[in-house]
C-alpha cells in the first residue's frame, strides 16, 4: 500500500495529520473464501462461469487443519481478531456519521482510538475493518467456531446503523465522501477507493462464509452509491481517478454482479478497468519497471475474474502475462516481490536485495491470482508457486512467539523481520495478515468431476460431501519427506487421486498404496494419478526425497540462496546491534520505522568460498536437528527462513 505521492510527501502527510501513535456439516450452510473461486457456492450465485475450467475449488468449510504450525498460526490471528473490541473497530465509522464526537465534552465516553492507519486523522481509516470482516468470516469456515460468526454479525450491525445514519444515497465509510470527490478530482488524497474495496470484499465474505444478508444488504447499497457516483463520469475523468490506487474495486464488482446479476454492478466493474495500467499487459509489454506492485496486482486479480465470469479471451492474457512476467523477473526465493514496494526493471533481482522487499500484501494478492490461474488448466507450476510463497513469505510473516506480522520481510543480508502491534499499526499487511492465516485450508485440495488433486502437504481432512468420500492428511512435511493419506468412503465409483509431483523433487517418488510400492509414470513438475475404487481404510503413502539446490538471482549467478526441498534456508546470525526493535508507537509508517537501515555491523558474515567447488557439496545435515544444516570450513548454520524471528539472517549470499 503507498500514497499516491512521493515517500516524502507520505512521511510529510503523516507528521501533518497528528496521527496517535499508535465441522463438516457447515459444508451444507456455508459458501467459500472470497467468493471468488470456480466451483463454489454454485446454489447462491446467480451468475455461473462461463469457461470450461480443468479444477475447481472446495468450499473453505470442506477442509479441516490438523495440528501444524498452519494452525497454529491460524488459531494466533483468530485470537488476535476476536480481541479487538467493536466499539474501538466502529469509533471512526461512527464519528463521520456524527454518532460520536471527539469534542471535551464526549472524550471520556469515547474509546480509546485505533492506532497506525485506523487513526481518527488517517486518510485510510476503515481499510482494516474490511480485511478483519474477512478474516473472521474465514475463520469461522474454517473452524465452525460461532465466536467468530458472531463478532463478524455485531460489526455488520454497527455498520447498517452507520450507513442509515449518514443517509447518503448507500455511502458507507469512516471518512467523509468528499475524499472520494477529491479522487475524482485529481487532488490530494491517499486511496480511498481502496479503503472502500476492503469494506466491499469483507461484508461480500461475510455474506459468504456466514450467511449475513444483512451484509448482502449494504454492500448492495454501497453499490447502489457508488454507480451513481461515477456511472456517468466522462472517459477522461475516470482515467484520472483511476491514477490513485483503488485495490481490487474491479474485483468486488464482478463478485457482487455474480451474486446479484445486476448489470449496474457488472459495468461498474467494467468502470474500474485500468487502460494505462493494464493495456500494455494485453500488448505482452513489461511496463512494471518502477510500478507500485500492491497496486497492480488486485487490478489483475480482477480481470482473472472477468475472464472467468465473461469469458473473454483478453482478459485471461492479460492474467496469465502478467502472472509469467512477475515469477520470472520479479519475484526472489521466497517468492516474494518488489523493493520498497515497488517493481523494478526485469532481471535485476540482485540490485534490489534491500531491508524493504517483500511487501507481504503483494504476496496475498499474488496467490489470489494464482489459485485462479490454476482453475483454469490445473497445471502444476501454479501449484509450485503457492508453496513457495505460502511457506517461505506468508507462514513466517507471523512471529510464533506474540502472533504479530510483518510488513516487509526484508532480504538484505543482517536484516531482520519488525513487527505490528495489537492496536497500534494496523498497516495494509497487518489487513491482509487477517485474512492469509485465516485461509491456510484454502488450496490445499482442488477437484473436477472424477477426482481431487492434492496441491499441498498440509495436515488435513476433506470432506467432498458430493462424492462422499473423505481424506485425512498426515504429515511432518517439510521437517519430514512423507506424507500419508487415509480414505473413508461409501463411494463405489472410481476417484481418481492426482497427486502434485512437485518441480524441484528431482530425485524422484515413492508411491505406495495400503503399503504395495506403486510404479511411477510421471516426472517431477506434473501429477501422479492413482485412478481406483476406494474403501474406507484405504492408506496412500508418497515420499520425496528431498535435495539441496543453490538459486541464484537471474542477473548474477554469485549471489544464490539455497533451498531443500521447497524450504528457503537462511542463516541465523544473532541480534548485534539490532535497534529496530522498539515499539511501534514511536513510528506508524513502516518506512519510518524501517528507515531503509538495518544498521549491518561492517563485519557480518555474508559471503561463502567455495573454493571452486559445488556448494551443495559442502552442506551437510546437523546430527539430531531436523531441517538444520552446516558449511564446510565455516560457522555458518542454515535453519527455514520461516523460523527466524527477532534475529539477524542471510538469505542470499556472495559466493567466491
Amino acid at each position: 500500500m503507498t500514497n499516491a505521492f512521493s515517500l516524502i510527501n507520505r512521511k510529510n502527510n503523516l507528521q501533518k495529520l497528528n496521527i496517535t501513535k499508535l465441522t463438516f456439516c457447515l459444508a451444507l450452510i456455508t459458501t467459500t473464501s472470497f467468493g471468488q473461486y470456480i466451483g463454489q457456492h454454485k446454489d447462491v450465485v446467480t451468475v455461473q462461469t462461463k469457461i470450461e475450467a480443468k479444477a475447481s475449488s472446495f468450499d473453505l468449510s470442506d477442509v479441516r487443519l490438523l495440528p501444524s504450525r498452519f494452525k497454529d498460526n491460524a488459531d494466533r490471528e483468530g485470537a488476535w481478531m476476536l480481541s479487538l473490541p467493536v466499539e474501538r473497530l466502529m469509533q471512526s465509522f461512527k464519528v463521520n456519521a456524527g454518532m460520536l464526537t471527539d469534542n471535551k465534552k464526549n472524550v471520556r465516553k469515547m474509546p480509546i482510538p485505533l492506532g497506525g492507519w485506523e487513526g481518527l486523522d488517517m486518510e485510510l481509516r476503515g481499510h482494516s475493518i474490511g480485511h478483519l470482516l474477512s478474516g473472521l468470516s474465514l475463520q469461522y469456515a474454517s473452524t465452525g467456531d460461532e465466536a467468530f460468526k458472531k463478532k463478524s454479525d455485531s460489526i455488520v450491525n454497527v455498520l447498517a446503523q452507520v450507513q442509515q445514519v449518514l443517509n447518503q444515497d448507500g455511502y458507507l465509510s469512516a471518512f467523509p465522501q468528499n475524499y472520494i470527490d477529491r479522487n475524482i478530482a485529481g487532488t490530494g488524497v491517499w486511496a480511498p477507493w481502496y479503503t472502500l474495496h476492503k469494506i466491499l470484499a469483507g461484508l461480500t465474505d461475510v455474506y459468504w462464509q456466514t450467511g449475513n444478508k444483512q451484509a448482502l444488504d449494504v454492500v448492495n447499497k454501497m453499490a447502489g452509491w457508488t454507480f451513481k457516483k461515477i456511472g456517468t463520469l466522462p472517459n477522461d475523468v475516470l482515467a484520472r481517478m483511476l491514477r490513485n490506487e483503488f485495490g481490487g474495486m474491479n474485483d468486488a464488482f464482478y463478485n457482487l454482479y455474480s451474486i446479484t446479476g445486476n448489470p449496474d454492478h457488472l459495468k461498474l466493474a467494467q468502470l474500474f478497468y485500468h487502460h494505462a495500467a493494464l493495456d500494455p499487459l494485453l500488448r505482452k509489454k513489461d511496463t512494471l519497471d518502477k510500478a507500485h506492485a500492491n497496486t497492480i496486482i488486485p487490478k489483475v486479480v480482477g480481470e482473472a475474474r472477468s475472464y472467468e465470469l465473461g469469458g473473454d479471451e483478453k482478459d485471461k492474457e492479460i492474467a496469465t502475462f502478467f502472472w509469467n512476467t512477475i515469477i520470472k523477473d520479479h519475484t526472489y526465493v521466497n517468492g516474494s516481490n518488489s523493493d520498497k514496494e515497488h517493481l523494478f526493471k526485469d532481471g535485476k533481482i540482485s540490485e534490489h536485495l534491500t531491508g524493504n522487499t517483500g511487501e507481504t500484501c503483494n504476496t496475498y494478492n499474488m496467490l489470489k491470482l494464482t489459485k485462479h490461474l490454476f482453475t483454469w488448466n490445473a497445471e502444476e507450476k501454479y501449484a509450485d508457486y503457492y508453496e513457495q510463497a505460502l511457506y517461505n513469505h506468508i507462514l513466517g510473516q507471523q512471529d510464533p512467539k506474540t502472533g504479530m506480522v510483518c510488513y516487509f520481510t526484508p532480504l538484505q543480508s543482517g536484516s531482520y523481520r519488525l513487527y505490528s502491534t495489537p492496536d497500534q499499526s494496523f498497516w495494509c499487511c497487518v489487513g491482509s495478515g487477517f485474512e492469509s492465516h485465516s485461509k491456510f485450508g484454502e488450496s490445499i485440495y482442488f477437484h473436477d468431476d472424477k477426482g481431487i488433486y492434492i496441491n499441498l502437504f498440509i495436515p488435513s481432512e476433506l470432506n467432498w460431501n458430493a462424492k462422499s468420500f473423505k481424506v485425512k492428511q498426515e504429515t511432518q512435511y517439510p521437517e519430514e519427506a512423507s506424507t500419508k493419506f487415509t480414505i473413508e468412503t461409501t463411494n463405489k465409483e472410481n476417484v481418481v487421486l492426482h497427486i502434485r509431483y512437485p518441480s524441484w523433487a528431482t530425485n524422484g517418488a515413492i508411491v505406495l498404496v495400503n503399503g504395495k510400492k506403486q510404479n511411477i509414470k510421471q516426472s517431477a513438475g506434473s501429477y501422479i494419478t492413482i485412478d481406483r475404487k476406494w474403501i474406507t481404510g484405504d492408506k496412500v503413502e508418497v515420499t520425496y526425497p528431498m535435495s539441496l539446490r543453490v538459486i541464484s538471482t537471474n542477473d548474477n549467478a554469485k549471489i544464490a540462496a539455497i533451498t531443500y526441498g521447497p524450504i528457503v534456508l537462511a542463516a541465523p546470525m544473532g541480534t548485534e546491534g539490532m535497534t529496530g526493535t522498539r515499539p511501534y508507537h514511536d513510528a506508524q509508517d513502516p518506512y519510518e520505522y524501517y528507515g531503509f537501515d538495518y544498521h549491518i555491523p561492517n563485519n557480518f558474515l555474508h559471503s561463502i568460498d567455495t573454493k571452486g567447488k559445488d556448494l551443495t557439496s559442502m552442506i551437510h545435515p546437523v546430527e539430531g536437528k531436523k531441517l538444520t544444516f552446516s558449511i564446510d570450513g565455516t560457522p555458518i548454520i542454515l535453519v527455514p527462513f520461516y523460523n527466524l524471528h527477532r534475529e539477524r539472517y542471510v538469505v542470499y549470499w556472495d559466493l567466491k
